[in-house]
């Protein structure tokens, strides 16, 4: 049986990891080199298949617990659905910082709420911020905590500005402004991350009034400059901006960075070829990278596997 719904890109969050839980600017753009749909399964064994309909079954139960007032599910097609070995087919990678979860969250909600709001329907703030809500609620069945940002990206497929906790606008994001060669990259570390454990920590090392004064004053300042530039300024400022982001980080952000990468993350500011910065969370997945000349930088990490996102 053959189930025709649409499919839902990956996403990169460009700034805003961990400042966004207190309400710093962000900013989110899809990654359409990845994609996932709901399906039906075939009548062949696949163990990848079968594992993503028991998260399914799970999750279901998760969003029947919190009986959250802001949506409603048509529960009797969710139950023919899965009779019908409902599955979520998907070539997201899976805690990568990348959005897998966001992708099924924005499917779901997309296929099954009674109450939608649509994703091209007289969009005003009020609606976005809505959805951001409900998402929220539907995400955190996966990280505990969720900023309801990812499964946003993935729903609208547009870049999102997010201005402040409660001010969310779909934004164009600037191409070729800051350089010929400039571009935004990804590292892939090959290595798993854990958004929960990874929040967990850092709202842990938030108790502590030193650690919580530097994330006030230093990381959420700078990531505020670093939206602000990249969006309207020169290519002069945002790389200032992106190199102290990059140095914050890696002073107070360690635990999230993988140790072998950590030598070419100090390296890229010490030699002003790339700056490095948090994909997501961290812990693993992907590792995010600003350059004015993304061939040179291709060379000096030669040993490492990039990948291309935007050209800036």
């Amino acid at each position: 049986m053959k189930m025709n719904t649409t499919s839902f890109y990956a996403k990169i969050l460009l700034f805003g990891e961990y400042g966004i839980i207190l309400n710093s600017k962000g900013l989110s753009i899809p990654y359409k080199k990845y994609k996932g749909g709901l399906r039906f399964k075939d009548f062949k064994q696949n163990v990848s298949r079968i594992k993503s309909h028991q998260t399914i079954i799970d999750f279901i139960y998760f969003l029947k617990s919190i009986n959250s007032f802001r949506v409603s599910f048509d529960w009797e097609k969710i139950n023919i659905d899965l009779s019908n070995d409902l599955y979520f087919e998907s070539d997201i990678p899976e805690k990568y910082g990348v959005g897998s979860s966001g992708a099924l969250v924005a499917a779901f909600y997309d296929h099954y709420s009674l109450n939608k709001i649509h994703s091209t329907k007289n969009l005003n703030s009020h609606k976005l911020n809505e959805l951001k809500y409900i998402f929220s609620d539907m995400e955190s069945y996966f990280h505990g905590k969720s900023s309801g940002l990812d499964p946003l990206n993935s729903y609208l497929g547009l870049p999102i500005l997010v201005n402040s906790g409660k001010k969310i606008e779909t934004i164009s994001i600037p191409s070729k402004n800051l350089g010929k060669n400039g571009a935004i990259f990804l590292i892939d570390t090959g290595i798993e991350g854990n958004t929960a454990s990874m929040v967990d920590l850092f709202l842990d090392k938030m108790k502590k009034e030193s650690y919580f004064k530097i994330i006030r004053q230093e990381f959420i300042p700078t990531t505020n400059k670093c939206v602000d530039n990249f969006l309207f300024g020169s290519k002069i400022f945002f790389f200032n901006y992106i190199k102290n982001l990059s140095k914050i980080t890696y002073d107070n952000f360690k635990e999230m960075i993988p140790e072998t990468y950590q030598e070419i993350w100090l390296n890229g500011i010490n030699s002003n070829s790339y700056f490095l910065k948090l994909c997501g969370s961290g812990g693993g997945g992907y590792i995010l990278g600003f350059t004015l000349d993304f061939i040179k930088t291709t060379k000096l990490l030669s040993e490492y596997k990039l990948h291309f996102v935007h050209s800036i």
